[in-house]
């Protein structure tokens, strides 16, 4: 199973949210840089980072923090936030984005989705499927869809969708542990596309729990920042 480490980003510094609300914030002493440094030092070269401030503004923001993070050697950032147009998804390339998610946009404009999915391909396109109370929310989770995940997936199935972070937004920041039966249900129902957790990472065990029912990604980030999980007790999962 592969570790994903997180950086979220507030007017250029790191931050975690709980339960997908700007007003419910934790900014940290650790540089976006520094934590990129930090994670490929652990042997994590793949990280999810996303412009909160993009998000909000449904437009991209912190581009130039992009293009250091991805200037470091070794560095695969998974980018999102804000991402609304082709030109977006290829500033953020350009930028030096290993990976692009996008939720808004393929919640609301599928037909631009399934365009930025042949223009960049599915190695390079992520669907990002947030959950809140059974439906998809957009916008920085600040509205809600009337699509549910798996509706989101079957859409896009025909283009070519290889990839997928789903978000349960209830659990996000709040170490109340991961829905293992829900996660298990979409990657046994779509075998072909990689699912990845994101939600609710609170110790050691929700990851020994996720790697036990098959689960292939999971993105942990808040419980590292408050020092619930070390980055040497999850190397293990990468080797």
């Amino acid at each position: 199973m592969l570790i994903i480490p997180a950086i979220d980003i507030i007017n250029g510094k790191t931050v975690r949210l709980t339960k997908g609300d700007y007003n419910l914030s934790t900014f940290y002493d650790a540089d976006p840089v520094d934590m990129v440094k930090r994670y490929l030092d652990h042997g994590f070269n793949r990280i999810h980072s996303v412009d909160l401030d993009g998000a909000k503004a449904s437009s991209p923001v912190n581009l130039k923090v992009l293009e250091k993070m991805a200037s470091i050697d070794g560095a695969k950032i998974e980018w999102s936030g804000g991402i609304k147009t082709l030109q977006d998804a290829c500033d953020a390339r350009n930028a030096g984005a290993s990976f692009l998610s996008v939720g808004s946009v393929a919640a609301r404009q599928p037909e631009l989705f399934k365009e930025m999915l042949k223009e960049y391909g599915p190695d390079f396109m992520i669907l990002s499927a947030d959950e809140k109370d059974g439906k998809i929310a957009v916008k920085g989770w600040t509205e809600e869809t009337e699509f549910t995940v798996v509706q989101l997936v079957e859409k896009f199935l025909p283009s070519g969708l290889s990839q997928a972070i789903v978000t349960d937004i209830s659990r996000d920041g709040t170490f109340s542990g991961i829905d293992v039966d829900f996660y298990r249900g979409l990657q046994d129902r779509f075998p072909e596309v990689d699912f990845t957790v994101s939600g609710g990472v609170g110790g050691i065990e929700d990851i020994e729990r996720a790697q036990e029912a098959g689960l292939r990604r999971i993105i942990v980030g808040k419980a590292i920042y408050e020092n619930r999980i070390s980055l040497n007790a999850l190397r293990q999962f990468n080797l």
